[in-house]
């Protein structure tokens, strides 16, 4: 069996995601103090619940984990009761899986639809992120200390994902072709800004770090425990850690 196929797909199993702009660094996911908000007027729930997500408490400064969280503390539990306690809608949950399968734009497709066409304000869109989706999820530190971008078909040498394009313009144009709401604007960012939420897999992170422990690149030399804790402080800042994504999907 070819040990770096069995790294490959370990590392495809990492399953993060994202719920609010702050902290996402200048130079991937951080949205510019220009950029507007996209959440519709009128959407009192979904602007309510995006508020309680900015202020609800994200843990990156881990210096160990273990294989199945069983405390609190070890992961975004207040931002994931938040969720679960919303009660605008309607809602969907996606379950994303591949990094260059046009996920961000079919998420996008259904906002658009709910609120602009359905008139349903208070959509939400949660994706629950698996497989080689789930790097995109990652900062760019991450991106280049475990050489993801060798893991993508595109062989992307950065996380494009998370680039910032810009506000696209005035919101209250919706129509315009290349403005606030068009494919020129898709990033995890521009989701964000429309109140979409992003859930991360805290197995699958120690799945993927029993693979860099074992076959690397490793560069600090960290234990499995250390690596674990080392990818989770990578999440992006507003991500939502759960324990497991396929785990969470039903209890959403």
């Amino acid at each position: 069996m070819d040990p770096n196929a069995n790294r490959r797909q370990a590392l495809m199993s990492l399953s993060l995601g994202a719920a609010e702009l702050a902290g996402l660094g200048a130079n991937s996911a951080s949205a510019k103090a220009s950029a507007p908000n996209l959440i519709p007027p009128g959407a009192s729930a979904l602007s309510a619940l995006s508020a309680r997500l900015a202020t609800a408490p994200r843990r990156r400064d881990f210096k160990t984990l273990p294989m199945f969280v069983t405390a609190d503390e070890q992961w975004d539990k207040a931002a994931f009761d938040a969720v679960l306690a919303y009660r605008g809608g309607p809602k969907q949950v996606w379950h994303n899986r591949e990094l260059n399968g046009g996920w961000l734009y079919l998420m996008d497709n259904a906002i658009s639809a709910q609120v602009f066409s359905f008139k349903h304000l208070d959509f939400l869109a949660v994706s629950a992120t698996h497989g080689t989706a789930g790097l995109a999820l990652f900062d760019e530190t991450a991106w280049d200390k475990y050489q993801f971008g060798k893991l993508t078909k595109s062989r992307a040498v950065a996380n494009t994902w998370i680039a910032d394009k810009g506000d696209g313009g005035d919101p209250k144009d919706v129509q315009k072709a290349d403005g606030a709401y068009s494919g020129d604007a898709m990033s995890i960012p521009y989701l964000m800004r429309r109140g979409a939420v992003f859930l991360v897999c805290h197995h699958a992170i120690w799945e993927g770090a029993a693979t860099l422990h074992k076959s690397g690149p490793n560069p600090d030399k960290l234990s499995l425990e250390q690596l674990a804790a080392d990818l989770t402080n990578h999440v992006l800042p507003g991500a939502i850690v759960t324990p497991g994504i396929v785990a969470s999907i039903p209890e959403l």
